[in-house]
Formats: structure tokens, C-alpha cells, sequence
């Protein structure tokens, strides 16, 4: 199983974050939600190791979602947080407690973003290459 880490730095505005291969390569950025005391739709999932696997969602299309039932995530429940998804967005305001990869950090309507999210999403599913991969989250 490929390992990946997402080291991350939260702020009021939302939690930003690079993701790295097990060789310490950079692959792209990531936004999500602040850190709101892991509310589920309003805030970012608690740091851990997580399984990301291949999923088809009714709103996004082919993504990957995020489990890890001892830190209370699961794609369908019972656990304090579901639907937790890998998917295409720009800003923590379109998202609902997901994660949303990027090119780069930036500003879209005056908010901290990352950048040209479909590119990076394209680029991050042909690396994770219809695997389940290991997620380690971590605070940088």
C-alpha cells in the first residue's frame, strides 16, 4: 500500500497543508475547514492515520474517501464523522468538512484558496492510480 503524509497548518480561515510521498516529495496542496473541535460539516478531521480509498459519490463523481473507524470516520457510519471525501474545490467554504488538493496556495475572492483544484484532483487520482493508500495527517 502506498503511504502518504499531509502536514498541515491551521488558521481562523481554514487548515492548509502539503501532501508528500514516502519519499518526502511534494505532490500538491490541500484546503480544508478550520479546526472546529472536529464538527462534523463544519470543521477539518482530527489528525491520524487514515485509509483513503476509490469512491463514487452522487454530488462529486469519482473521488476517494477518507476512513479510519478508530478516529471515528467511516464512508457510510455509524462514527462521528461520514463522507469524508478527497474532491475538487477551491476555498474551506466549499467544502463540508472534505479535503480539496490544489496546484498551489493563492487568493480566490479575497479568501485563501489553493489553486486550479481540477488539475491537481486529475493528477492526484492518476497517482493514487485506483489504489487505497494510507493518509498519515500530521500538524507541520
Amino acid at each position: 500500500m502506498k503511504h502518504f503524509s499531509l502536514r498541515r497548518r491551521y488558521f481562523e480561515q481554514g487548515t492548509y497543508s502539503t501532501l508528500h510521498r514516502e519519499d518526502g516529495s511534494k505532490v500538491c496542496c490541500f484546503v480544508e475547514r478550520p479546526m472546529l473541535n472536529n464538527k462534523a460539516s463544519e470543521s477539518c478531521i482530527v489528525e491520524g492515520t487514515y485509509n483513503a480509498m476509490p469512491h463514487q459519490s452522487p454530488k462529486f463523481g469519482a473521488c476517494y474517501a477518507l476512513e479510519a473507524p478508530a478516529l471515528g470516520v467511516t464512508r457510510n457510519g455509524p462514527s462521528l464523522r461520514t463522507h469524508i471525501l478527497i474532491h475538487k474545490a477551491n476555498s474551506p467554504q466549499d467544502l463540508l468538512g472534505c479535503l480539496a488538493p490544489g496546484v498551489a496556495f493563492g487568493f480566490v475572492h479575497n479568501e485563501w484558496a489553493v489553486l486550479n483544484s481540477t488539475a491537481a484532483f486529475n493528477a492526484l487520482i492518476a497517482e493514487f492510480a485506483g489504489e487505497i493508500i494510507s493518509l498519515s495527517i500530521s500538524k507541520d
